[in-house]
Protein backbone atom coordinates (compact mmCIF):
# COMPACT_ATOMS: atom_id res chain seq x y z
CA UNK A 1 0.00 0.00 0.00
CA UNK A 2 1.30 3.59 -1.01
CA UNK A 3 2.68 5.84 2.26
CA UNK A 4 -0.25 8.39 2.49
CA UNK A 5 0.47 11.65 4.11
CA UNK A 6 -1.24 13.25 6.71
CA UNK A 7 -3.71 15.59 4.76
CA UNK A 8 -4.02 12.42 2.68
CA UNK A 9 -5.24 10.12 5.51
CA UNK A 10 -7.27 13.43 6.41
CA UNK A 11 -9.03 13.61 3.10
CA UNK A 12 -9.35 9.74 2.70
CA UNK A 13 -11.09 9.47 6.05
CA UNK A 14 -13.45 12.64 5.57
CA UNK A 15 -14.47 10.87 2.02
CA UNK A 16 -14.91 7.30 3.77
CA UNK A 17 -16.74 9.15 6.45
CA UNK A 18 -19.28 10.96 4.17
CA UNK A 19 -19.77 8.14 1.72
CA UNK A 20 -20.77 5.73 4.58
CA UNK A 21 -23.23 7.56 6.51
CA UNK A 22 -24.52 10.24 3.81
CA UNK A 23 -24.30 8.49 0.76
CA UNK A 24 -24.77 4.83 1.02
CA UNK A 25 -25.68 2.57 -1.81
CA UNK A 26 -29.61 3.48 -1.07
CA UNK A 27 -28.68 6.98 -2.56
CA UNK A 28 -27.82 5.56 -5.47
CA UNK A 29 -30.93 3.64 -5.05
CA UNK A 30 -33.12 6.69 -5.13
CA UNK A 31 -30.75 8.23 -7.56
CA UNK A 32 -31.97 5.23 -9.76
CA UNK A 33 -35.56 5.10 -9.05
CA UNK A 34 -35.93 8.63 -9.57
CA UNK A 35 -34.78 8.18 -13.43
CA UNK A 36 -33.40 11.36 -13.86
CA UNK A 37 -31.34 12.12 -17.21
CA UNK A 38 -28.37 13.54 -15.42
CA UNK A 39 -28.31 10.69 -13.12
CA UNK A 40 -27.00 11.91 -9.75
CA UNK A 41 -28.02 14.27 -6.71
CA UNK A 42 -26.93 17.79 -7.46
CA UNK A 43 -27.12 18.66 -3.66
CA UNK A 44 -24.39 15.74 -2.79
CA UNK A 45 -21.89 17.08 -5.75
CA UNK A 46 -22.66 20.44 -4.35
CA UNK A 47 -21.64 18.89 -0.79
CA UNK A 48 -17.98 17.34 -2.74
CA UNK A 49 -17.57 20.68 -3.82
CA UNK A 50 -17.68 22.46 -0.77
CA UNK A 51 -15.56 19.96 0.58
CA UNK A 52 -12.65 20.57 -1.98
CA UNK A 53 -13.09 17.25 -4.03
CA UNK A 54 -13.91 18.70 -7.19
CA UNK A 55 -10.39 21.22 -6.71
CA UNK A 56 -8.04 18.17 -5.79
CA UNK A 57 -5.82 18.35 -8.82
CA UNK A 58 -6.31 22.06 -9.59
CA UNK A 59 -3.79 24.23 -8.91
CA UNK A 60 -4.10 26.76 -5.81
CA UNK A 61 -4.19 29.90 -7.71
CA UNK A 62 -7.56 28.93 -9.66
CA UNK A 63 -9.22 27.56 -6.40
CA UNK A 64 -8.55 24.08 -6.19
CA UNK A 65 -5.93 22.30 -3.36
CA UNK A 66 -3.93 20.87 -5.84
CA UNK A 67 -3.05 17.18 -3.40
CA UNK A 68 -2.70 15.95 -6.82
CA UNK A 69 -4.20 12.79 -8.75
CA UNK A 70 -3.03 10.34 -5.39
CA UNK A 71 -5.56 12.20 -3.44
CA UNK A 72 -8.12 12.51 -6.13
CA UNK A 73 -8.12 8.51 -6.35
CA UNK A 74 -8.36 7.92 -2.16
CA UNK A 75 -11.63 10.16 -3.02
CA UNK A 76 -13.13 8.85 -5.75
CA UNK A 77 -11.89 4.55 -4.31
CA UNK A 78 -14.25 5.64 -0.96
CA UNK A 79 -17.23 6.63 -3.64
CA UNK A 80 -16.53 3.59 -5.74
CA UNK A 81 -17.61 1.98 -2.54
CA UNK A 82 -21.23 2.75 -1.97
CA UNK A 83 -21.77 3.79 -5.66
CA UNK A 84 -21.84 7.24 -5.12
CA UNK A 85 -23.40 8.73 -8.29
CA UNK A 86 -21.85 12.20 -9.57
CA UNK A 87 -19.65 13.61 -12.08
CA UNK A 88 -16.79 14.30 -9.85
CA UNK A 89 -14.28 11.75 -11.80
CA UNK A 90 -15.63 13.43 -15.56
CA UNK A 91 -15.18 17.08 -14.33
CA UNK A 92 -11.65 16.00 -12.62
CA UNK A 93 -10.68 14.27 -16.12
CA UNK A 94 -11.83 17.23 -17.85
CA UNK A 95 -10.35 19.43 -15.48
CA UNK A 96 -6.36 18.04 -15.93
CA UNK A 97 -7.19 18.52 -19.74
CA UNK A 98 -7.48 22.28 -18.90
CA UNK A 99 -4.37 22.29 -16.63
CA UNK A 100 -2.33 20.57 -19.00
CA UNK A 101 -3.33 21.85 -22.11
CA UNK A 102 -5.12 25.20 -21.64
CA UNK A 103 -4.02 28.34 -22.16
CA UNK A 104 -4.04 31.33 -19.02
CA UNK A 105 -7.29 32.78 -20.13
CA UNK A 106 -8.68 28.76 -20.43
CA UNK A 107 -7.85 28.11 -17.10
CA UNK A 108 -8.78 31.54 -15.30
CA UNK A 109 -11.94 30.81 -17.09
CA UNK A 110 -12.53 27.08 -16.38
CA UNK A 111 -10.31 25.87 -13.35
CA UNK A 112 -12.48 27.74 -11.16
CA UNK A 113 -15.91 27.23 -11.53
CA UNK A 114 -14.48 23.53 -12.18
CA UNK A 115 -13.13 23.36 -8.83
CA UNK A 116 -16.56 25.38 -7.08
CA UNK A 117 -18.96 22.75 -8.71
CA UNK A 118 -20.40 25.64 -10.47
CA UNK A 119 -19.46 23.93 -13.88
CA UNK A 120 -19.52 20.49 -14.61
CA UNK A 121 -17.63 18.95 -17.30
CA UNK A 122 -16.70 15.93 -19.21
CA UNK A 123 -13.96 14.26 -21.81
CA UNK A 124 -15.65 12.77 -25.14
CA UNK A 125 -13.43 10.73 -27.11
CA UNK A 126 -15.00 7.97 -28.65
CA UNK A 127 -16.54 8.14 -32.07
CA UNK A 128 -17.95 4.29 -31.91
CA UNK A 129 -18.44 1.11 -29.85
CA UNK A 130 -15.02 0.65 -28.90
CA UNK A 131 -12.41 2.61 -27.31
CA UNK A 132 -10.08 4.03 -30.48
CA UNK A 133 -8.55 7.04 -30.05
CA UNK A 134 -6.70 6.42 -33.52
CA UNK A 135 -9.55 6.36 -34.96
CA UNK A 136 -11.34 9.90 -34.63
CA UNK A 137 -13.23 11.62 -37.10
CA UNK A 138 -14.10 14.63 -35.57
CA UNK A 139 -12.88 17.76 -37.30
CA UNK A 140 -12.69 21.85 -36.44
CA UNK A 141 -13.10 24.47 -39.02
CA UNK A 142 -12.77 28.13 -38.95
CA UNK A 143 -13.73 27.38 -34.52
CA UNK A 144 -16.85 25.44 -35.40
CA UNK A 145 -16.91 21.77 -34.16
CA UNK A 146 -18.73 18.93 -35.86
CA UNK A 147 -18.58 15.00 -35.31
CA UNK A 148 -20.38 12.70 -33.49
CA UNK A 149 -19.09 11.13 -29.88
CA UNK A 150 -20.64 8.06 -28.30
CA UNK A 151 -21.33 6.52 -25.29
CA UNK A 152 -19.71 10.33 -23.45
CA UNK A 153 -20.26 9.70 -19.43
CA UNK A 154 -22.41 12.32 -17.28
CA UNK A 155 -23.22 14.10 -20.25
CA UNK A 156 -26.45 15.47 -19.31
CA UNK A 157 -25.17 17.51 -16.72
CA UNK A 158 -22.03 18.72 -18.31
CA UNK A 159 -22.10 22.06 -18.84
CA UNK A 160 -18.58 21.76 -20.88
CA UNK A 161 -17.22 19.24 -23.20
CA UNK A 162 -13.71 18.62 -23.84
CA UNK A 163 -13.89 16.95 -27.12
CA UNK A 164 -11.35 15.11 -29.15
CA UNK A 165 -11.10 16.04 -32.80
CA UNK A 166 -8.43 15.41 -35.61
CA UNK A 167 -5.89 18.02 -34.65
CA UNK A 168 -6.20 17.97 -30.92
CA UNK A 169 -8.41 19.03 -27.53
CA UNK A 170 -11.15 21.17 -28.03
CA UNK A 171 -13.41 22.84 -25.52
CA UNK A 172 -17.00 22.90 -26.37
CA UNK A 173 -19.38 24.64 -24.21
CA UNK A 174 -23.48 23.17 -24.26
CA UNK A 175 -25.37 24.97 -25.86
CA UNK A 176 -25.70 25.93 -29.94
CA UNK A 177 -24.59 23.11 -32.28
CA UNK A 178 -24.32 20.38 -28.99
CA UNK A 179 -27.32 18.02 -29.00
CA UNK A 180 -27.55 14.60 -26.81
CA UNK A 181 -29.27 10.96 -27.43
CA UNK A 182 -29.46 9.35 -24.42
CA UNK A 183 -27.61 5.75 -24.27
CA UNK A 184 -29.30 3.60 -21.49
CA UNK A 185 -26.44 1.37 -20.41
CA UNK A 186 -26.69 -1.12 -17.55
CA UNK A 187 -25.07 0.70 -14.50
CA UNK A 188 -28.43 3.13 -14.99
CA UNK A 189 -26.03 6.43 -14.85
CA UNK A 190 -25.70 9.15 -17.36
CA UNK A 191 -23.93 7.99 -20.97
CA UNK A 192 -25.17 9.70 -24.51
CA UNK A 193 -24.00 9.96 -28.10
CA UNK A 194 -23.35 13.63 -28.30
CA UNK A 195 -23.69 15.80 -31.62
CA UNK A 196 -21.41 18.49 -32.34
CA UNK A 197 -22.70 20.42 -35.51
CA UNK A 198 -20.59 23.80 -36.54
CA UNK A 199 -20.62 24.25 -32.57
CA UNK A 200 -18.28 26.63 -31.52
CA UNK A 201 -15.06 25.76 -29.70
CA UNK A 202 -11.73 26.83 -28.31
CA UNK A 203 -8.64 24.80 -28.52
CA UNK A 204 -6.00 23.50 -26.08
CA UNK A 205 -3.15 24.76 -27.47
CA UNK A 206 -0.62 23.47 -24.58
CA UNK A 207 0.75 20.06 -23.67
CA UNK A 208 2.21 19.06 -27.02
CA UNK A 209 1.34 16.20 -29.50
CA UNK A 210 0.62 13.75 -26.66
CA UNK A 211 -2.13 16.01 -24.52
CA UNK A 212 -5.17 13.43 -25.67
CA UNK A 213 -3.27 10.54 -24.72
CA UNK A 214 -1.76 12.08 -21.63
CA UNK A 215 -5.29 12.84 -20.59
CA UNK A 216 -6.64 9.40 -21.76
CA UNK A 217 -3.83 8.31 -19.34
CA UNK A 218 -5.46 9.91 -16.40
CA UNK A 219 -8.64 8.96 -16.94
CA UNK A 220 -7.94 5.66 -17.05
CA UNK A 221 -5.98 5.95 -13.57
CA UNK A 222 -8.98 7.73 -11.93
CA UNK A 223 -11.17 5.11 -13.33
CA UNK A 224 -9.15 2.42 -11.82
CA UNK A 225 -9.21 4.18 -8.39
CA UNK A 226 -13.38 3.99 -8.55
CA UNK A 227 -12.97 0.21 -9.45
CA UNK A 228 -10.69 -0.43 -6.61
CA UNK A 229 -13.07 0.80 -4.42
CA UNK A 230 -15.93 -1.20 -6.05
CA UNK A 231 -13.55 -4.62 -5.68
CA UNK A 232 -12.81 -4.17 -2.19
CA UNK A 233 -16.90 -3.53 -0.98
CA UNK A 234 -17.61 -6.54 -2.98
CA UNK A 235 -14.96 -8.36 -1.52
CA UNK A 236 -15.96 -7.10 2.17
CA UNK A 237 -19.53 -7.87 1.40
CA UNK A 238 -18.85 -11.43 0.19
CA UNK A 239 -16.65 -12.10 2.99
CA UNK A 240 -19.33 -10.38 5.66
CA UNK A 241 -21.83 -12.76 4.08
CA UNK A 242 -20.06 -16.24 4.14
CA UNK A 243 -19.38 -15.58 7.43
CA UNK A 244 -23.15 -15.40 8.12
CA UNK A 245 -25.01 -17.78 6.04
CA UNK A 246 -25.86 -20.91 6.95
CA UNK A 247 -26.10 -24.12 4.99
CA UNK A 248 -25.93 -27.58 5.68
CA UNK A 249 -26.03 -27.08 9.42
CA UNK A 250 -22.87 -25.12 8.88
CA UNK A 251 -21.60 -21.57 7.89
CA UNK A 252 -20.39 -21.22 4.33
CA UNK A 253 -16.93 -19.46 5.89
CA UNK A 254 -16.34 -22.72 7.56
CA UNK A 255 -16.02 -24.42 4.05
CA UNK A 256 -12.20 -25.09 2.66
CA UNK A 257 -13.41 -24.23 -0.90
CA UNK A 258 -14.39 -20.91 -0.40
CA UNK A 259 -12.02 -20.05 2.04
CA UNK A 260 -9.61 -21.11 -1.11
CA UNK A 261 -11.53 -18.82 -3.69
CA UNK A 262 -11.85 -16.03 -0.94
CA UNK A 263 -8.02 -16.03 -0.25
CA UNK A 264 -7.51 -16.20 -4.14
CA UNK A 265 -9.30 -13.00 -4.28
CA UNK A 266 -7.50 -11.10 -1.61
CA UNK A 267 -4.22 -11.78 -3.91
CA UNK A 268 -5.86 -10.08 -6.54
CA UNK A 269 -7.17 -7.36 -4.40
CA UNK A 270 -3.53 -6.55 -3.09
CA UNK A 271 -1.98 -6.74 -6.70
CA UNK A 272 -4.92 -4.47 -8.12
CA UNK A 273 -4.51 -2.17 -5.18
CA UNK A 274 -1.01 -1.95 -5.79
CA UNK A 275 -1.50 -1.18 -9.04
CA UNK A 276 -3.62 1.05 -9.15
CA UNK A 277 -1.60 3.15 -6.91
CA UNK A 278 1.40 2.75 -8.42
CA UNK A 279 -0.26 4.51 -11.76
CA UNK A 280 -1.81 7.62 -9.46
CA UNK A 281 1.70 7.79 -8.00
CA UNK A 282 3.27 7.90 -11.43
CA UNK A 283 0.84 10.56 -12.23
CA UNK A 284 2.04 12.76 -9.74
CA UNK A 285 5.59 12.11 -10.66
CA UNK A 286 5.23 12.53 -14.36
CA UNK A 287 7.49 9.77 -14.70
CA UNK A 288 6.37 6.58 -16.78
CA UNK A 289 2.70 7.36 -16.59
CA UNK A 290 1.71 5.81 -20.00
CA UNK A 291 3.14 2.25 -18.47
CA UNK A 292 1.83 2.45 -15.60
CA UNK A 293 -1.38 3.97 -16.18
CA UNK A 294 -2.38 1.25 -18.79
CA UNK A 295 -1.15 -1.25 -16.29
CA UNK A 296 -3.41 0.36 -13.39
CA UNK A 297 -6.26 -0.16 -15.82
CA UNK A 298 -6.10 -3.41 -17.13
CA UNK A 299 -5.71 -5.20 -13.59
CA UNK A 300 -8.46 -2.93 -12.26
CA UNK A 301 -10.22 -4.58 -15.55
CA UNK A 302 -9.21 -8.18 -14.46
CA UNK A 303 -9.51 -8.17 -10.79
CA UNK A 304 -13.01 -6.27 -10.94
CA UNK A 305 -14.25 -8.58 -13.43
CA UNK A 306 -13.47 -11.06 -11.70
CA UNK A 307 -14.31 -10.55 -8.03
CA UNK A 308 -17.99 -9.31 -9.39
CA UNK A 309 -18.21 -12.50 -10.81
CA UNK A 310 -17.07 -14.44 -7.43
CA UNK A 311 -19.36 -12.05 -5.79
CA UNK A 312 -22.15 -13.09 -7.30
CA UNK A 313 -21.59 -16.51 -7.43
CA UNK A 314 -20.73 -16.77 -3.80
CA UNK A 315 -24.40 -15.09 -3.04
CA UNK A 316 -25.81 -17.84 -4.66
CA UNK A 317 -29.27 -16.83 -6.59
CA UNK A 318 -29.97 -14.19 -4.27
CA UNK A 319 -26.84 -12.44 -5.64
CA UNK A 320 -28.99 -11.95 -8.96
CA UNK A 321 -31.73 -10.10 -7.32
CA UNK A 322 -31.93 -6.49 -6.90
CA UNK A 323 -33.16 -6.67 -3.54
CA UNK A 324 -28.96 -7.69 -3.07
CA UNK A 325 -26.50 -4.70 -3.47
CA UNK A 326 -23.73 -7.02 -5.01
CA UNK A 327 -25.50 -7.24 -8.40
CA UNK A 328 -25.63 -3.45 -8.69
CA UNK A 329 -21.15 -3.54 -8.75
CA UNK A 330 -21.35 -6.02 -11.37
CA UNK A 331 -23.57 -3.68 -14.08
CA UNK A 332 -21.11 -0.49 -13.01
CA UNK A 333 -18.23 -2.94 -13.37
CA UNK A 334 -18.90 -4.01 -17.14
CA UNK A 335 -19.58 -0.15 -17.79
CA UNK A 336 -16.15 0.59 -16.65
CA UNK A 337 -14.45 -2.30 -18.02
CA UNK A 338 -14.66 -1.06 -21.41
CA UNK A 339 -13.84 2.80 -20.84
CA UNK A 340 -11.10 4.17 -21.66
CA UNK A 341 -9.75 0.57 -22.67
CA UNK A 342 -10.71 -2.97 -22.86
CA UNK A 343 -8.00 -5.23 -20.94
CA UNK A 344 -7.33 -6.27 -24.93
CA UNK A 345 -7.01 -2.63 -26.02
CA UNK A 346 -5.05 -2.54 -23.07
CA UNK A 347 -2.19 -4.77 -23.08
CA UNK A 348 -1.93 -4.33 -27.14
CA UNK A 349 -1.01 -0.91 -25.70
CA UNK A 350 1.42 -2.32 -23.61
CA UNK A 351 3.42 -4.44 -25.94
CA UNK A 352 3.57 -1.45 -27.63
CA UNK A 353 4.69 1.39 -24.95
CA UNK A 354 7.21 -1.62 -24.44
CA UNK A 355 8.23 -1.89 -27.89
CA UNK A 356 7.54 -5.81 -27.78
Amino acid sequence: MAVLNEEQEMLRDMAREWATNENPVTEFRKVRAAGEPHAYNADAYATMAEMGWAGVIIPEEHGGSDFGFMSAGLVVEELGKTLTASPLVATTIAASAIVLGGSDEQKAKWLPKLASGETVATLAVDEGAHHDPSAIETSVSSGKLTGKKAFVHEAHGADLFVVAAKDGLYLVEKGDGVSLTTRKLTDQRSHADVSFDGAPAEKLEGGGDSLLDDVLDRARVLTAAEMLGMAQQVFDTTLDYLKQRVQFNQVLATFQALQHRMADLFADLAQMRSAVEAGLQAVDGGFGVARAATIAKAEANRVLHTISNQGIQLHGGIGMTDEYDVGLYLKRARVLEASWGSSSYLKDRFAKLASY
